[in-house]
């Protein structure tokens, strides 16, 4: 997997993780990749500083550590200290809003899309175990939304 820093035509900056640099480059030709603040699909990589190991605990907060070790601006260091479970309920509402629910298709229409018989667009539904592992082995990207505290309710 490859995370590279995002940045898209409005001004907004966000991460974005890949599973190489060349599918990157598909989704983002395909107009897939779109920015999580606003929706725009232009978007472009930013320049990044390469993550360093240290061997030694770092001293001082976790944003100063944060800062000191990636060079991350005010706004990235703000959106890093949302919880977790915040910054996935954003995600999960992102792809809710910007994607075409297709239900038990899921699987038929992601086959289509990857080989070109429908139409590029963003999709969710259901897949069974078993679909989403034939899914993998042909190739065809995909992801799993996180299951959130309030699903369970």
């Amino acid at each position: 997997m490859i995370k590279y820093a995002l940045q898209c035509a409005n001004g907004h900056a966000f991460d974005g993780w890949f599973r190489s640099s060349d599918a990157y480059d598909r989704q983002v030709r395909r107009h897939l990749v779109t920015c999580p603040n606003c929706g725009v699909t232009e978007v472009e990589k930013q320049p990044m500083a390469p993550a360093l190991v240290k061997t030694r605990r770092a001293t001082g907060t976790p944003a100063q550590a944060a800062h000191r070790d990636t060079g991350e601006t005010g706004a990235t260091q703000a959106e890093s200290a949302r919880p977790p479970v915040e910054v996935l309920r954003a995600f999960r509402r992102h792809v809710l809003d910007n994607s075409e629910d297709v239900g038990p298709r899921f699987a038929d229409e992601a086959r289509k899309i990857h080989h070109g018989e429908a139409d590029a667009r963003a999709i969710r539904g259901e897949a069974s175990q078993e679909e989403a592992i034939k899914l993998h082995e042909e190739g065809v990207e995909f992801g799993i939304l996180p299951v959130l505290p309030e699903d369970h309710n």
